[in-house]
């Protein structure tokens, strides 16, 4: 695959092809079912990840609170991934998340190796009671779902640097340094050139 690729805030015109995406990828990607009007309300929170004109990725940034944020509906296409869209991703619903003041980014993910790497910690669940509340107590699959939740403070003017090591957990009132500082980090960068947004073929 060598059509490059351009991260972009979404548009009212992206929401067919947002919802198409999702709906193709519900099993493989673990993702919770959107109708195509829950999209097109929303479609102003979502990123999008487009090759030659056509949506190839996307995710979005639901708030739970006025302090706490989501990462959902993230998703690559087959083709294109194993080529950092998804961090890339990430990391504009990161930066949209802390210029709107939100203090955690959340995820709930059946793979959350994916958001470690990106410097995100697994927590208890409990310790996203927006989330519990806002979707999980209606959810059929409720206790049973076997998704972990991960977290990532977010910190006014702190950069992007995935290849500088460390990580940190985060708990209220206190910031543990890791025992493990291999694992790579993810930092904020609120303005990004226009060349640093596109994925090279």
């Amino acid at each position: 695959m060598n059509a490059s690729v351009a991260l972009r805030p979404a548009g009212p015109g992206d929401a067919t092809a947002i919802h198409r995406l999702i709906c193709e990828n519900l099993e493989v990607g673990h993702l919770l079912p959107r109708s195509l009007d829950d999209v097109e309300r929303h479609v102003e929170r979502f990123f999008v990840a487009e090759s030659d004109g056509r949506v190839v990725g996307c995710a979005e940034l639901a708030p739970l609170s006025g302090a706490v944020a989501e990462v959902r509906s993230l998703v690559v296409e087959q083709a294109f991934r194993g080529r950092q869209i998804g961090p890339g991703l990430v990391h504009h619903v990161a930066a949209a998340a802390g210029a709107r003041s939100f203090s955690t980014l959340c995820a709930f993910t059946h793979e959350p190796s994916h958001f470690v790497r990106m410097g995100f910690t697994i927590v208890p669940h409990v310790w996203v009671p927006e989330k519990i509340a806002h979707d999980c107590t209606g959810c059929t699959l409720f206790r049973h779902c076997g998704q972990y939740a991960v977290t990532l403070p977010l910190r006014e003017g702190v950069h992007l640097r995935p290849e500088q090591p460390a990580a940190v957990i985060h708990s209220p009132g206190r910031t543990i340094a890791p025992r493990r500082p291999n694992i790579e980090r993810l930092h904020l960068r609120s303005v990004q050139t226009a060349q640093e947004e596109s994925v090279p073929a």
